[in-house]
């Protein structure tokens, strides 16, 4: 008899197909149902509805055009993606931000109710996860190799640092421009620091930034860590060193210009990587890491939600797969 608890929610937004319909299809091969939960949608086209009475969870209802689903009949969620509503446009723009945070918080509330259930990632580690000085404190108590770094609104601390470095510095934010649930948030990518930059810090009374010494690059490496069974740390390769806008970050560069291929991880890194992960409370995470030319690996960051499909796609690697076995592992 198939078990009633069956369903696995799959929460992204419209836009996104490639990863969610490899796990999708993962899913299926493991006897489950999938479903896709565009999160944009609500509340427009999505009707959540969240009980709190009798029951001690309370109780969970999702109706979309496919029909409706109990929170009863829910194994497992995979919150892959967070997004902001699409609001009607003729909607007063005076109530637009406050049915985008009502909105939110009815979601995050629904979602909550299954956190006895298997979540990847799990909203409140997920969310703790994204602080990228406790990632690079964690990183360097288990013996990662992590760049010099510096977040500071000090411009004397930043001369400094840059003489320290011998004046090879990138410069980065810890967080995006916006805290939106998604989709509309500025890109600030990794950039070398340069001379006339030096005589613009006094915008740092605005906003500190992050600087880190310049890592001289054989190539990087993304790496899928998912800690399911015995945990598994998919890797691959890129090269933007060629690649003009690519060097400093290679998402930057072009398609034409890199490419990714399938990578080996030392047993230790591997071992630390995902001991990072498990630190952090998740279950998935995505590694940025630099190899040196004479092959020292120094890990960048760790993204809770870092996209992957690029992996799969293009270096052949089952991440897929990963994720489907861990949705279907029991909670812990």
């Amino acid at each position: 008899m198939p078990d009633a608890r069956d369903h696995v929610l799959l929460v992204t937004h419209r836009g996104d197909h490639y990863a969610v319909d490899r796990v999708a299809e993962e899913l299926v091969r493991r006897g489950a149902r999938p479903r896709r939960i565009d999160s944009d949608g609500f509340p427009a086209e999505l009707r959540l509805t969240t009980t709190i009475h009798d029951e001690p969870q309370g109780r969970r209802v999702l109706h979309d055009a496919e029909g409706t689903i109990d929170g009863e009949q829910v194994r497992a969620v995979w919150l892959r993606r967070l997004w902001r509503p699409r609001l009607d446009e003729e909607l007063d723009p005076s109530l637009r931000d406050g049915c985008i945070r009502e909105s939110r918080a009815a979601l995050v509330g629904f979602l909550d109710g299954f956190r006895h259930r298997r979540v990847v990632n799990p909203l409140d580690r997920d969310r703790a996860a994204l602080d990228k000085l406790q990632q690079l404190r964690i990183a360097r108590e288990l013996g990662l190799t992590i760049p010099r770094t510096l977040v500071t609104n000090d411009p004397d601390q930043v001369l400094a640092f840059h003489d320290a470095a011998g004046g090879r510095l990138v410069t980065k934010m810890l967080t995006p421009l916006s805290q939106s649930m998604g989709g509309h948030a500025p890109l600030v990518r990794t950039n070398e620091l340069r001379p006339e930059d030096l005589e613009e810090l006094d915008g740092l009374r605005h906003s500190p930034m992050v600087f880190q010494e310049q890592i001289d690059k054989s190539h990087e490496l993304r790496v899928a860590v998912v800690d399911a069974g015995g945990g598994r740390c998919l890797a691959a390769a890129i090269d933007a060193t060629t690649s003009r806008e690519g060097r400093v970050d290679w998402r930057k560069a072009t398609p034409a210009e890199v490419g990714w291929r399938p990578a080996s991880l030392p047993d230790a890194l591997a071992s630390s990587l995902l001991a990072l992960v498990r630190a952090l409370g998740l279950v998935y995470g995505a590694a940025d890491l630099i190899v040196t030319p004479d092959g020292r690996h120094v890990f960048l960051e760790l993204n809770p939600a870092g996209e992957w499909g690029m992996l799969e796609r293009d270096a052949g690697l089952p991440v897929a797969a990963a994720i489907a076995d861990a949705l279907m592992e029991s909670p812990r």
